[in-house]
């Protein structure tokens, strides 16, 4: 059960704030790179990229990845002919969190991993489709609900906030909490709310929306709904790439800014 302690509410936000910015990273969901010598031929190449079905490899220059080859492009002739460079700003360490990755995939197909300087894995946006990231995800979510949970609460004390949620909303809330209390589960009334509910009244709040970058009602708007359709998909196993990638991008920034304020208090309010 959790406690009802604020302190303790907060220590486990804090742990749980470690734990999924801390401990999911690029080698939860990297695929080692097959690597082939420049000289290679392109064709055998090709054969070994299609039965470990990757779309790209890597090609070696005295002894180090230095280059890559798309698989379909490897129709003839050496690695050599095929080779792409590899742009810095494509690689990540071993010990890159999941956001960074997310971030770098924004712009092109592949990620290449490093360890100690050696490239050899690789992530594409279908990795993403893992379990880790999958777990990563929904836990973050959570945690953010969590987060807006408590926020509200600081704000609004003694349940000052019923006033801005919708007399439609709250008949459901207030099912919801006498429910629970039937069943002698501990809850707030606020513990009651959907993840909806509880983002639009902090949108209500224009400093609230200015400290989280947020432009207007609409792009709230759009935000939330993100939110509640990336978490529809993956708590029913639904395909969450390549269709929401974008969606997935604006969500991991989000999501990382708003856990990145855990442990630091409410947004402070003007008298």
């Amino acid at each position: 059960m959790i406690s009802s302690d604020p302190a303790d509410r907060l220590a486990l936000q804090l742990r749980m704030k470690k734990l999924f910015t801390e401990g999911f990273t690029v080698v939860d969901i990297a695929e080692p790179l097959l690597s082939f010598d420049a000289d290679s031929e392109a064709t055998e190449a090709a054969s070994a990229l299609a039965q470990s079905r990757d779309p790209v490899g890597g090609v070696r220059r005295d002894g180090r990845v230095v280059e890559y080859v798309r698989t379909n492009d490897l129709t003839g002739g050496t690695c050599a002919e095929h080779a792409r460079e590899v742009d810095p700003d494509q690689v990540v360490p071993h010990s890159a969190p999941l956001p960074d990755v997310i971030e770098r995939l924004e712009d092109t197909e592949y990620c290449f991993v490093s360890l100690l300087g050696q490239i050899d894995a690789f992530v594409i946006r279908g990795h993403f489709e893992k379990p880790p990231v999958r777990m990563w995800l929904f836990g973050m979510i959570t945690i953010v609900e969590t987060f807006l949970t408590e926020t509200i609460a600081a704000l609004y004390p003694d349940d000052a906030w019923i006033g801005l949620v919708s007399t439609g909303r709250m008949r459901k809330a207030r099912e919801l909490h006498a429910e629970r209390r039937r069943r002698e589960q501990p809850a707030r009334l606020i513990d009651c709310l959907q993840l909806g509910d509880k983002a639009q009244i902090l949108l209500q709040d224009p400093e609230w929306r200015e400290d989280f970058e947020v432009t207007s009602r609409r792009d709230g708007d759009r935000a939330i709904k993100e939110f509640g359709s990336l978490r529809n998909n993956l708590a029913h196993a639904q395909p969450i790439v390549p269709d929401n990638w974008e969606m997935i991008v604006n969500a991991s920034s989000r999501l990382d800014r708003i856990v990145s304020r855990i442990g630091q208090g409410p947004v402070p309010r003007t008298p």
